[in-house]
């Protein structure tokens, strides 16, 4: 666009608005806009700074005009100083442009009061190269600040979408896409890996993110976001696209492998095969589009073990042991399977856990079998030790599940005289021996305590027992005020980089396997003893009057322990 005078053609300057408006896909009243403010600058710049200068255009007939504002102030009128909220710096005080103090304004006019504005038309000017340049400036940054304001509102709606666009440029591995109305950039970490793109190549991707960012819209495309299969899906199933067939999750090694889980909403439907398609037809248009990359549609379950079982196909797998605190779950294979159920480098026992959300561990029957006879003679060798009883005994303790001495010295004593061969003499018996250990333990540990001078305050706190007092005198811990000093990973461990290398220190209390909210929570504690914080405020519980007649259908339908509950 060029601005060498405002005297120009009046019909020119709309025309010239009306296609820069066009080509960037702006509206019109936007380009006015930057050039009236170009306008502007330029007349500042030839009648002077100091005053209030305003231009208009007229949208219909392009006609300029160019006033000089004077606006009457009080004459203690004070304009700036203050302090910066970002910097804490204090601001100048300055005179704004156009402004006039009321007693010079009396002085010319009796009339004047504060707010009075006055209005002088100025002449229209020729640019000159300086100006032309300024000019120019003013116009292309507004122009490019509505457009890329456009490109954002245009595509900060379209995230979860694939687009089609060209390559535009390569730079580095990251791949800028030209989508038409926008501009797109692939990273490397976001395509498919040994995937090469050529200047002019036409490409789908998936719009993941678009973030507003100072230089302009970001538009975040991807090929190995799981998103983007899910939706080559959508456009080859169409019950997919129906919403008959839901994808519930996706988990990608793109270029390699991936495993997608499908459930239908129709019973009569069967997911899977739905979405592999006759002789697998619509399954392989999406291999086609994902280089070769091989897809396990399974079956989605409501139940996590289900679910975990059929994410680990093709593999069989004989046993699930969940841990739904901690989200992990142990698998136990066949011997011959123990390969099939990880996959190469792992890749099939790790994206089944990326698509189940749980943290899977594989072992054979063989290993699993192992571990349980160790556990089963590790626990016989203990109650042999502890009751002071023969092996067939503390045997039969085990095989009944019992696993610690403190089991047994705390349980209801009917479920140990349950035991075939015992009696109620004989499990008063173990049981009184059960807490003679324990209480010669717990000596032996307080005194162990006393010697390293862990002082008695830090027992009272909630969640410390007398093997971890003993621990934490052993890592110098020995106050209250010492714990309260600390921090989780003093507790738990960490990990540090020592020549390039990750390295596990040991953290105080590591051998008690202490969850995050555990060490924090005992920490907190000490913080509060100690008078550091206050301690939250425990959440009222609201005491609801149960009927009689159905409390006692509960307790009546609940067995009592040790007795078999009916299926």
């Amino acid at each position: 666009m060029s601005l060498t005078g405002i005297s120009a053609n009046r019909l020119e300057l709309l025309q010239i608005a009306e296609a820069v408006a066009r080509e960037k896909s702006i509206d019109k009243e936007i380009v006015i806009e930057a050039i009236e403010e170009a306008i502007q600058k330029g007349a500042r710049s030839r009648y002077g700074a100091e005053h209030d200068i305003r231009v208009n255009i007229d949208t219909k007939t392009g006609e300029t005009t160019i006033k000089r504002v004077i606006t009457v102030v009080a004459d203690d009128a004070v304009f700036g100083g203050g302090v910066d909220e970002e910097t804490g710096l204090d601001l100048p005080f300055e005179e704004p442009a156009g402004i006039l103090r009321l007693a010079d304004a009396q002085r010319r006019d009796k009339a004047a009061v504060i707010g009075t504005t006055y209005e002088e038309l100025l002449p229209p000017f020729e640019f000159g190269r300086v100006q032309t340049q300024m000019a120019r400036q003013v116009v292309m940054g507004k122009v490019r600040d509505a457009e890329r304001e456009r490109q954002f509102e245009e595509y900060k709606d379209r995230v979860g979408e694939i687009v089609s666009g060209t390559v535009k440029r390569v730079e580095y591995g990251n791949v800028v896409v030209d989508l038409g109305r926008g501009e797109g950039i692939m990273r490397r970490d976001q395509s498919i890996p040994r995937e090469n793109f050529n200047l002019g190549d036409r490409i789908r991707c998936y719009i993941y993110d678009v973030r507003r960012e100072t230089k302009g819209p970001q538009i975040l495309l991807s090929r190995a976001h799981g998103g983007f299969m899910a939706k080559l899906f959508a456009q080859e199933v169409p019950e997919v696209y129906d919403s008959v067939i839901e994808i519930r999750a996706v988990a990608r090694d793109p270029g390699s492998r991936a495993k997608m889980a499908v459930i239908s909403n129709d019973s009569s439907i069967d997911p899977v095969g739905a979405c592999v398609g006759m002789r697998g037809s619509r399954v392989q248009a999406v291999v086609a589009e994902l280089q070769g990359e091989k897809i396990d549609i399974i079956q989605w379950s409501q139940d996590d073990a289900t679910f975990i079982v059929n994410a680990l196909a093709p593999a069989e797998v004989s046993k699930v042991v969940m841990d739904e605190e901690d989200e992990r779950v142990e698998v136990v294979v066949p011997d011959e399977q123990l390969s099939l159920a990880i996959g190469r480098r792992g890749q099939n026992v790790r994206l089944a856990s990326q698509l189940t959300g749980w943290q899977i561990d594989i072992m054979t029957e063989s290993q699993e079998s192992e571990r349980r006879q160790r556990e089963f003679s590790e626990r016989t060798a203990l109650f042999q030790e502890a009751l002071d009883v023969d092996e067939v005994i503390a045997q039969l303790i085990v095989t009944e599940g019992f696993a610690s001495v403190e089991d047994i010295a705390y349980v209801d004593a009917n479920e140990i005289a349950a035991i075939e061969g015992f009696d109620e003499d004989t499990a008063e018996e173990i049981q009184a021996r059960a807490r003679d250990y324990l209480d010669k333990e717990a000596a032996e540990y307080d005194g162990k305590r006393r010697e390293l001078g862990v002082e008695d305050g830090v027992l009272e706190i909630e969640g410390v027992t007398l093997p971890i007092a003993v621990a934490l005198g052993e890592g110098d811990v020995k106050t209250v005020e010492d714990l309260a000093g600390l921090v989780p990973d003093d507790l738990r461990g960490w990990f540090e980089s020592k020549n390039g290398e990750r390295v596990r220190e040991a953290g105080i209390l590591e051998a008690f396997g202490l969850e995050p909210q555990d060490a924090e929570l005992l920490i907190m504690r000490a913080r509060v003893a100690m008078g550091w914080v206050e301690a939250p405020e425990e959440p009222e519980v609201e005491i609801v009057e149960q009927d009689p007649e159905s409390a006692e259908a509960v307790f009546a339908v609940a067995p009592a322990p040790g007795e078999p509950q009916d299926a």
